[in-house]
């Protein structure tokens, strides 16, 4: 059963939550032990209001939660704290709501005898399968403390990665937005201005000015209906990518496009050999360690390899085999060090190696496409606003010329 709660810490600070027991005492009880005074309990009924569902929905857990998650429970852990207890002090102070909820349910879970690894399986859309496994080798190998503080290290990695993806993307969407409002108020308060101008004038006007006096009238007139179709347009596209054929589609064809595709493929072979020599390393059996690296790469055309490469492996065959197979999405100097680690029974360290070097590789491809995307978004723009304007003035200059 679930309960919702509001209570006070140890030094006066409101608290509220939802938290999972058997009974209201043993809700009380665990909320005492996290050093909570409960002012206020009752049972959370699972329907819940529309509002209520709608507010969650903002609440999704972030890599970057986990990442701190993972580093705060490595340094109490590491400090000879209780993992019940180190699991419950970060739980009272996780602020984001839905999380510390998760945190507090883990904690209960884990001081009932429950494996933390099997905690933590019980909330896979915060915890990925590769997560949860190298969690589960540290507590078969009792270095719990140094497979979270290496599960920090990884998130924090990949999180930085995503930062950078995100910053590339940022600005083209933002030069962009800009574009689109300068238009637009081009369009509504300076270009009818110089349209009046031309027509009265009695001239012929060039196709090109024509053209963008007919765009300008239409756009004046019928904005809210250009602006409804391209929400509309966006949210399609969205919704298209997110449904399974169209996420298909569109994992495939971003392959396929020059310098993205490439861009794309580094990722995904980055990822996949990060996280397969981490999990070699960690004692996961390799065909077991590939069924978990397939569902965590995200991309259909590799999960597909990965699933084949896994097959083949239980067979008693070679990754490389299989990579080797598929030069356009594994370089050919990838699936060589591969070889070269299942010959010398080093294949995670190998992995690390070549990860490494992709991922300086990596970063200095976002720093070029970057330092390349600014100026050109920025000359596309001018001569967007520069052609607009010039296409108008040009019948202006030749009636003035012509006097």
């Amino acid at each position: 059963m679930k309960f919702a709660y509001r209570a006070k810490d140890d030094k006066g600070r409101h608290q509220e939550g939802i938290i999972q027991a058997a009974s209201d005492e043993a809700a009380l009880h665990a909320l005492d032990r996290y050093g909570f005074y409960v002012t206020w309990l009752r049972e959370e009924k699972e329907e819940k209001a529309l509002f209520s569902r709608q507010i969650r929905l903002f609440e999704r857990i972030s890599l970057k939660d986990v990442m701190l998650f993972s580093r705060q429970l490595s340094i109490l852990f590491r400090s000879q704290i209780s993992l019940v207890d180190a699991l419950g002090t970060i739980g009272t102070q996780m602020k984001h709501r839905a999380f510390r909820e998760k945190i507090l349910q883990i904690s209960q879970e884990v001081d009932g005898g429950t494996a933390l690894s099997d905690a933590l399986a019980q909330h896979p859309k915060v915890f990925s399968p590769f997560y949860i496994n190298i969690v589960k080798r540290g507590e078969a190998l009792g270095n719990l403390a140094d497979v979270l503080n290496y599960l920090a290290d990884h998130l924090e990695r990949e999180h930085s990665l995503h930062s950078k993806i995100k910053g590339a993307m940022t600005y083209p969407i933002f030069v962009l937005i800009v574009a689109a409002v300068v238009i637009s108020l081009l369009s509504v308060l300076v270009l009818p201005n110089l349209t009046k101008v031309l027509t009265d004038s009695g001239q012929e006007l060039p196709l090109v000015t024509q053209i963008v006096i007919s765009s300008s009238t239409f756009y004046a007139q019928w904005w809210w209906l250009v602006s409804l179709g391209a929400v509309a347009l966006v949210i399609g596209m969205v919704m298209f990518v997110k449904s399974k054929r169209g996420k298909s589609i569109f994992q495939r064809v971003i392959l396929q496009i020059p310098r993205i595709g490439s861009f794309a493929k580094m990722i995904y072979v980055t990822q996949f050999g990060e996280n397969l020599s981490t999990l070699i390393a960690g004692g996961v059996p390799i065909v077991e360690a590939l069924a978990i690296t397939g569902r965590i790469v995200g991309n259909e055309v590799y999960q597909k390899i990965i699933g084949e490469a896994k097959d083949s492996v239980a067979q008693g065959n070679r990754i490389s085999e299989v990579l080797s197979r598929y030069p356009g999405e594994f370089p050919p100097i990838f699936t060589q060090m591969i070889q070269v680690g299942e010959k010398s029974g080093a294949l995670d360290t190998t992995l690390k190696e070549i990860v490494s070097f992709y991922q300086k590789e990596l970063e200095r491809n976002i720093d070029a496409l970057l330092s390349l995307i600014e100026p050109i978004m920025i000359v596309a723009l001018g001569l967007l606003v520069g052609g607009l304007m010039a296409s108008l003035m040009l019948p202006l200059y030749q009636g003035i010329t012509q006097i």
